[in-house]
């Protein structure tokens, strides 16, 4: 099964040369899953020739908002739709997650809340999932035929459920400890408030849960589906 990976933003150049960017992280976090894939630079108008193109999509994470002017906001937004029309699988993570619920008619904000960073705990029907987040943007109001599929205090949308056409997540299962202890000394520090960094920094050494959400995406895609 071939997967698409489209970038929508880049890492910090203090950090690509050791962590690479995040096409080659979500490599990584689907290594073992028997995934032939194919990476594209959407944040730099590389786009896929079509949506058939691949058996499945997974959309990255981004410092951009899905709400600001860019030139590739837009065609990102159209092949979400037609990739849902075909029913072609779509997985979001961070970026990812906020831009197909915009696209399918959610709303996305910067959240009046603040920002979450680091090791977070979710509720999965039920289930407590630990990962590392990084946003201050959320899915605010779900698309039409959403259903989330977990949540917390912080993040009442922080993982969607779109039938069979699209699962996407709020946090970073791509992302290590060490990655987000780059990030906060990178992209944190004079912009996330220090006492959440600082949370965020006592937390780095527990564990968290990638590899579940892994093996989620890799059934997901895996599915059965009608075209």
């Amino acid at each position: 099964m071939k997967i698409g990976i489209l970038l929508t933003g880049h890492t910090p150049d203090e950090l690509a040369p050791h962590y690479g960017n995040y096409i080659e992280m979500f490599k990584t976090l689907l290594s073992g899953q028997d995934f032939e894939f194919a990476g594209y630079k959407v944040v730099d108008g590389e786009f896929p020739a079509k949506v058939e193109e691949c058996d499945g999509w997974l959309i990255t994470g981004s410092k951009h908002g899905v709400y600001e002017d860019h030139d590739w906001i837009p065609p990102l937004e159209d092949f979400i739709r037609e990739a849902v029309t075909l029913n072609i699988p779509m997985v979001g993570v961070c970026f990812g997650h906020q831009i197909i619920a915009q696209a399918l008619g959610g709303k996305v904000e910067k959240y009046e809340g603040g920002w979450a960073v680091g090791r977070q705990t979710y509720d999965f029907a039920g289930t407590e999932i630990a990962l590392n987040a990084w946003h201050q943007d959320q899915v605010v109001e779900l698309a039409p035929g959403a259903v989330t599929i977990a949540t917390n205090d912080f993040c009442k949308h922080a993982a969607i459920l779109y039938g069979d056409r699209a699962l996407t997540v709020q946090a970073h299962p791509e992302f290590s400890a060490d990655f987000v202890d780059g990030l906060i000394n990178t992209r944190g520090r004079g912009v996330v408030p220090d006492d959440v960094l600082e949370a965020a920094i006592d937390e780095l050494d527990e564990a968290t849960a990638s590899q579940t959400i892994a093996d989620q995406f890799a059934d997901f895609f895996r599915q059965e589906r009608p075209r």
